[in-house]
């Protein structure tokens, strides 16, 4: 079904904290090689404790246990053009299979009481919580809380990477997209054929941090049309580019399709987090990765715009993405 994870880089990010410019540098050049070629690294050193993720993986199980009714009152067709909400299960079928996608999951949008950096910490929250799981929205923001300390962090690493001045997306990212969800997957009996777990696709945003339990499952395509399994390694985050940065760097970054099939014989859980540019800002094309014999690709939009296309579209909605230039 897959090969090795081989083609997949282990980046040790510990040098991020330091505060030596020349090893910010060199972490950030692991992060090129790797966003430009296949688009999927792991990074480890990231100082995150394991507790947080085995907290919010322990608020996922409690509220998938719930019954549908319950689950059903946070429903995302509440919320149309955003995509924050209980996606009950088997309620998608991305690549038109024989058997829809066998996954539920549940998404919340940018809280800025969980980032440090916020502007404004009474930003009225467009998520949808649960009010039956004790615990649920407090475990689940303390995750994110530590995955957006992170993310502030690594947009200057990518910034670096793209050889720009290391504050260069500073300004993107004060008021950021940072969308997470939790994912629950039965075992999958049907050939990966005939159903996944989630369907072959790309991200929204930026770039996208996962974490993974210890039953894998999730699958990479390659540049030669081969599936590579993104094999749980211990420790470490999966990050992959998401579409609105490899508009931004003209192609350079890659945003790679991947899905998700659930072979181990048991349940598995994720978490990605999604971190994106503020919405208000317009997603210009970086300086760097425009040349003559590399003119510009893509029209110019905002954040905003380019979100709620996709999310409308990842609805299935049939919809026109307007620029500015």
């Amino acid at each position: 079904m897959g090969r090795s994870t081989n083609e997949i880089p282990i980046i040790d990010i510990s040098r991020i904290y330091s505060e030596k410019l020349e090893d910010r540098k060199a972490v950030a050049e692991m992060v090129r090689e790797a966003s430009h070629r296949i688009g999927f690294f792991y990074i480890v050193g990231h100082g995150i404790d394991p507790h947080y993720r085995e907290a919010a993986f322990e608020q996922a199980k409690q509220f998938f246990q719930l019954p549908e009714d319950k689950k059903m009152e946070v429903y995302t067709g509440l919320v149309p053009n955003e995509f924050v909400g209980y996606h009950p299960m088997q309620h998608y079928n991305r690549n038109s299979l024989k058997q829809k996608d066998l996954s539920e999951a549940f998404n919340w949008a940018y809280e800025p009481k969980a980032d440090p950096e916020a502007i404004n910490k009474d930003e009225k929250s467009i998520s949808l919580w649960p009010s039956c799981v004790p615990g649920f929205q407090e475990g689940l923001l303390d995750y994110h809380s530590q995955l957006i300390q992170l993310v502030h962090r690594m947009t200057r690493i990518f910034a670096l990477a793209l050889h720009l001045p290391e504050d260069s997306f500073d300004n993107y990212v004060k008021r950021p997209e940072a969308g997470m969800r939790i994912l629950h997957y039965p075992q999958q009996d049907h050939s990966a054929d005939d159903q996944a777990g989630l369907g072959a696709h790309t991200d929204f945003e930026c770039f996208t941090i996962v974490s993974q339990d210890s039953n894998g499952g999730l699958e990479v395509l390659n540049k030669a049309g081969k599936w590579i399994r993104a094999n749980p390694v211990p420790g470490s985050f999966v990050i992959n580019i998401g579409d609105c940065f490899m508009r931004q760097t003209n192609d350079f970054f890659v945003s790679t399709v991947h899905r998700v099939v659930n072979k181990s014989g048991r349940e598995r859980y994720s978490a990605p987090f999604f971190w994106g540019f503020d919405r208000e800002k317009l997603l210009e094309l970086v300086a760097t990765c425009i040349s003559e014999d590399n003119p510009m690709k893509y029209p110019v939009v905002t954040g905003g715009e380019y979100y709620r296309w996709r999310a409308k579209k990842a609805k299935g909605e049939d919809v026109e993405l307007k620029s500015h230039s």
